[in-house]
């Protein structure tokens, strides 16, 4: 507690009421929240298992639990619920099964099965463009934005203006209905229906605001409709809770984040207390200004303004750049150029941009230069659609229980069977309550699906049952693992699913890396146990969580990421590519008028910096095969000057003064060395 300021500790010891911790950025907010929670079970003796904490990434909660837990003995803290919201719905659905439409053994389907399941019921209905990514993109993103606002099925429909969109109100209705016949939930569900079901149910209400003594909310600025529902609905009228939040560093709204929860918290909670972490632990105070400084051009319901005791700091530099060839080399050069003056390392330094395709002129000439470096956001190799296509035949496999596996390969490649075809055999499944594989061969099904489709299920049903039984304790099963994928016909299928021929054998090469690593599994274990296949799978799903885990840990590498992904990160010496308008801010937000998030993401991108931070732009950028010349962003000018080192601009100014002001300048300067002289 002695390492906290007087605004942390009052943060800190405040219980009595419902607390907003407006904490800007580099504020110290997750040494409050960690020592809010020590505070609440040793001073307030609320017992660990009555203290939930929830916030956005695992990564997060990991840091969250692993504070707490260094902050008391591990008894203490037994039984604490530190999670991600989705998480917590998960824990929620399992704990009160008997009030949801699911049964024990419900699947969770990932943004990947959605998509699927969507462009399969669009094909089922003809709508033209069905296999058009932008279309199932679109109505993924109407589906998420109507399940986070809480709107049902029915209620859809009522809130589109343009006839063209009714189209994804209907494809809404059918997608949770067979979403429901599969025994599943996707990712939305986890918090629209625990929020749901405590609306609708008081007894259950009253349970787990009894069962939750004190509710702690992080990054609360990202919550959206549903989130914001299911923390009042936790907590209740008594209003036994803290969130901490920082509205300028709300940048998601994109993915459905509502700032406004804010001013809606002042509303439902009339006796809400809010406390401002303004003292900034991370950066110098040029830094702090020049942010403080962008954000003040957007609205307020709570002003703030961060400061620092860590001394001035040297000015933002701004470099203007020929093109984005000259600026990505002008970058990496910069970067080895004063390490190598400075003897820092190379993790020290990150350069973040507002979209991907900023990087591949910056990676190409750091290898150049042999500059080592991390580009976040990357997508992991178990994330590939080829390899979740193969493990989710070994995982079916492994578990014939895994609904979700099935559901994946049952007509990858395509089988011929539809939408309805799945909703029924799901139907069944639940009737029977078995699993969806075990259906497949179940004496029942051929008196509810034609012969054809019965057909190719109990063919689906056998050939998965045989090569259990043939894999099972193999002594080589590799050989067998790849003549069970080729039978599928799936080798074929990415051949003729490829688009170019880059991308085909880009394809296959995943395939055959998957199969060497099962092979290297196999000739490493030193148990005959380890060498099964069920055994390798286990690792191989451990090695996603591996790999996944090893992606979020620091590496000694220059740090390449976009300025959403920089959110929640700090590094001494920060680059921020492409200051012009129609990047930064984006060209979508201009059109939508939407600048307020794209100066908050400005805004967060300053505060990733703690002593350096240099901005450059190009007065050319490559677009749609051509050079076409840029304009600098809005965001450069909302800058104060005086905290700038930015040559280009001074030769502008400088150039761009009234001749007769010059002369007039000249002339007093000519007369006072004149009049100096005689004196």
């Amino acid at each position: 507690m002695s390492k906290l300021n007087p605004k942390q500790q009052e943060a800190m010891t405040y219980v009595s009421g419902p607390l907003l911790v407006l904490a800007g950025a580099g504020s110290g907010k997750t040494s409050v929240i960690t020592q809010k929670i020590a505070y609440l079970i040793e001073q307030c003796n609320i017992p660990a298992e009555r203290i939930t904490a929830v916030t956005f990434t695992n990564k997060a909660a990991r840091e969250m639990k692993a504070r707490v837990s260094s902050l008391m003995p591990k008894e203490k803290t037994r039984g604490l619920t530190v999670s991600t919201f989705h998480q917590f719905g998960l824990q929620f659905l399992r704990y009160e099964l008997l009030h949801t439409p699911l049964k024990g053994n419900f699947s969770i389907m990932d943004a990947d099965d959605s998509k699927r399941l969507l462009m399969e019921l669009m094909m089922r209905d003809n709508l033209s463009g069905a296999e058009s990514r932008e279309l199932v993109g679109k109505a993924i993103k109407f589906i998420s934005d109507w399940k986070n606002d809480l709107i049902e099925p029915d209620k859809a429909m009522e809130t589109l203006d343009d006839p063209e969109d009714m189209i994804f109100a209907n494809l809404y209705a059918l997608y949770e209905r067979n979403l429901r016949a599969y025994n599943a939930v996707d990712f939305d569900d986890l918090i629209v229906l625990p929020a749901k079901i405590l609306s609708e149910n008081q007894q259950l209400r009253d349970k787990w605001q009894n069962r939750i003594r004190y509710l702690l909310v992080d990054e609360y600025q990202d919550t959206n409709t549903a989130q914001y529902e299911l923390i009042k609905l936790i907590v209740g009228p008594t209003g036994k809770f803290t969130v901490v939040g920082d509205d300028d560093q709300s940048i998601y709204a994109w993915r459905g984040a509502r700032p406004e929860n804010m001013a809606l918290l002042k509303e439902d909670f009339p006796k809400l207390k809010v406390i401002k972490l303004e003292q900034n632990y991370r950066s110098t105070n040029r830094i702090l200004n020049a942010a403080n400084t962008v954000i003040m051009n957007n609205e307020h319901l709570f002003e703030k303004a961060l400061w620092s005791d860590k001394g001035q700091g040297e000015k933002i530099r701004i470099i203007n750049c020929r093109n984005d060839d000259d600026e990505a080399e002008r970058v990496a050069k910069e970067i080895v150029a004063h390490k190598l003056r400075n003897g820092n390392e190379w993790e020290q330094y990150a350069v973040l941009y507002r979209s991907n395709f900023q990087a591949r002129m910056l990676e190409a000439q750091l290898r150049q230069f042999q500059v080592p470096y991390k580009l976040s956001g990357g997508q992991s190799f178990f994330a590939r659609s080829e390899i979740k296509d193969v493990m989710g035949y070994l995982r079916l496999i492994l578990n014939p229980e895994d609904d979700s596996a099935f559901l994946r390969i049952v007509n990858t490649p395509k089988r011929g069977l539809g939408p309805a075809t799945l909703e029924k055999l799901g139907l069944f499944s639940q009737e029977h309550s078995i699993s969806l594989l075990a259906s497949c061969t179940h004496g029942g099904l051929p008196h509810v699906l034609p012969s054809k489709a019965y057909s190719t299920l109990k063919e689906f049903g056998d050939f998965i049952e045989h090569y259990t039984r043939e894999l099972d304790q193999h002594p080589d099963p590799v050989p067998l693992v790849r003549q069970m994928i080729d039978e599928t016909g799936y080798i074929d299928f990415v051949r003729s699913d490829s688009k170019t021929p880059q991308q085909e054998k880009g394809r296959l090469d995943n395939i055959e890396v998957l199969y060497t690593s099962i092979q290297a599994l196999i000739n490493r274990a030193e148990d005959d146990d380890d060498k099964t296949i069920d055994a390798v799978i286990r690792k191989l799903v451990l090695l996603d969580m591996l790999e996944q885990q090893q992606e979020e840990e620091n590496t000694n590498k220059v740090n390449l990421m976009t300025l959403h992904a920089a959110k929640g990160l700090e590094f001494d010496f920060v680059y921020i590519m492409g200051l012009e308008e129609e990047l930064l801010p984006h060209r979508n937000s201009i059109i939508a008028e939407t600048i307020e998030e794209e100066r908050r993401l400005m805004y967060v991108g300053i505060t990733r910096a703690r002593r350096e931070l240099t901005l450059t732009l190009a007065a050319q950028r490559r677009g749609g095969g051509q050079m076409r010349t840029t304009t600098q962003s809005r965001f450069l000018e909302e800058l104060p000057e005086e905290h700038l080192d930015w040559p280009a601009n001074a030769k502008k100014k400088k150039a761009e003064r009234d001749p007769t002001v010059v002369a007039n300048e000249y002339m007093s300067n000519i007369k006072a060395l004149l009049k100096k002289k005689n004196m």
